[in-house]
């Protein structure tokens, strides 16, 4: 087997991507995952790079006077003004994930198996597309990010193909539970509505289909549905059987 995974989003060397909302687990599921099958290649989200983009004031100060921007923060604080910003530079650093090579580890293994925690593809079909929706975006600017998008997505070509999907399902109720659970500063006022807007997005791409999505690998590409909405973080019993579930999952690819 030779593939990549992502979990909620995606990759199979085999890659795959675990997907799913906010808080819903993922980040702990793949922690688990790592764990669990410590031969597998591991992308974890780059939350720690948004927190502390380094920028300069003017190029005369660039040697000397250097600061950091919360870029998750601002586009909590203020969508409309820097969504755009925020999803061409989270769609950049997934992709640089997902071309990273692979590690000594992974190359010397029989059976390959690189998981990321989201990818290219969920940044646009679950996340830009529904700030557009939400009108924080403007329609110039979801227009560029998909023109973008596409391009690279179509330079790279199976250097960031994915080969299945983790769909991580919980309520928005249970992701609710679990962000306030975690005290994450930037994510304090995020609301139900907002989870459940996104819950619609990962159903209507992952289970009904009704997304249109423009790359005929990703539309082909499986997708494995887990439960979490129970919690499986101290529950041993749940934890081996998610595993067991991945496992299983992962040697049909």
């Amino acid at each position: 087997m030779d593939g990549r995974f992502v979990a909620s989003d995606q990759t199979l060397e085999t890659s795959v991507e675990p997907i799913k909302s906010k808080a819903v687990g993922k980040s702990t599921f793949v922690k688990l995952l790592g764990k669990t099958f410590p031969e597998w290649q591991m992308a974890t989200e780059p939350v720690a790079k948004w927190q502390k983009v380094q920028a300069s004031s003017t190029r005369e100060q660039a040697s000397s006077s250097q600061n950091f921007g919360n870029l998750l923060q601002m586009v909590y604080q203020e969508p409309s003004r820097w969504s755009y910003t925020f999803q061409t530079y989270s769609c950049m650093s997934r992709l640089k994930a997902q071309l990273e090579p692979l590690s000594e580890k992974l190359l010397k293994t029989w059976d390959p198996v690189q998981i990321f925690e989201r990818s290219v593809y969920s940044d646009r079909y679950i996340f830009a597309k529904n700030l557009f929706e939400l009108g924080h975006l403007a329609e110039i600017e979801w227009t560029i990010y998909q023109d973008l998008h596409t391009f690279l997505l179509q330079e790279f070509g199976d250097r960031i193909a994915l080969h299945g999907f983790l769909y991580l399902q919980a309520t928005p109720e249970k992701c609710l539970e679990r962000l306030h659970r975690r005290g994450r500063p930037e994510e304090k006022e995020i609301q139900l509505e907002y989870l459940e807007q996104l819950h619609t997005q990962h159903e209507n791409w992952l289970v009904k289909k009704t997304t249109e999505v423009h790359f005929e690998n990703l539309r082909n590409a499986p997708v494995f549905v887990l439960d979490v909405n129970n919690d499986f973080e101290d529950d041993p019993a749940e934890q081996e059987e998610l595993m067991r579930k991945v496992k299983a999952f992962i040697k049909t690819l």
